[in-house]
């Protein structure tokens, strides 16, 4: 495990920018204690320095994981969020769209929401944005690029495209083996 390099903080930022904005700050200065971002086995992981520093006493070959895994970086050098990071996501979020019963479940087995979905949606979000899917009953269900704003939602026809999927809680069940 290492810190992480000047390129990749800012890879990291710049993606947890487009969900949180400025509350990206927040996740690393927090009241009750010091968290930090750490790189291992192209992996990022968040975690408090106390957990830091006793993950340390374990050989880098043996060490699985340690903290929360945000998410990895491909083989290009992108960084990709994982489902994972929701919890700490979602708090902070800047935008925010709330799912119909009926809609929560296609997202969930990982569609792209239509209008007809959405039960509402924040105020001013832009398009290519960012945003934490809650079902109606403010639980968070996963993340998504809007692929319209909300000015462009209003004039839309039902079948529209609303959100884009990026990652749901559904992934827990699919992809169990590669979540580590």
């Amino acid at each position: 495990m290492r810190p992480l390099t000047d390129q990749e903080t800012e890879a990291v930022f710049t993606k947890l920018a487009n969900y949180i904005g400025d509350n990206v700050q927040r996740l690393v200065d927090r009241s009750d204690g010091e968290y930090c971002f750490r790189l291992h086995k192209e992996r990022v992981y968040y975690c408090s320095e106390f957990l830091l520093k006793k993950a340390a006493c374990i050989a880098r070959e043996p060490l699985l994981s340690f903290g929360t895994c945000l998410g990895k970086f491909t083989k290009s050098r992108k960084f990709h969020l994982h489902i994972t990071a929701l919890d700490y996501l979602a708090p902070y979020s800047k935008s925010r769209i709330w799912l119909k019963p009926n809609a929560e479940q296609q997202f969930l087995y990982g569609n792209n929401i239509l209008k007809s979905g959405v039960a509402r949606m924040t105020e001013g979000t832009p398009s290519h944005q960012g945003v934490i899917v809650f079902s109606m009953n403010d639980t968070p269900l996963g993340f998504g690029v809007t692929a319209k704003g909300t000015a462009d939602c209003k004039r839309a026809d039902p079948t529209a495209i609303v959100l884009l999927h990026q990652a749901d809680l559904g992934e827990y069940l699919r992809n169990e083996s590669f979540l580590t």
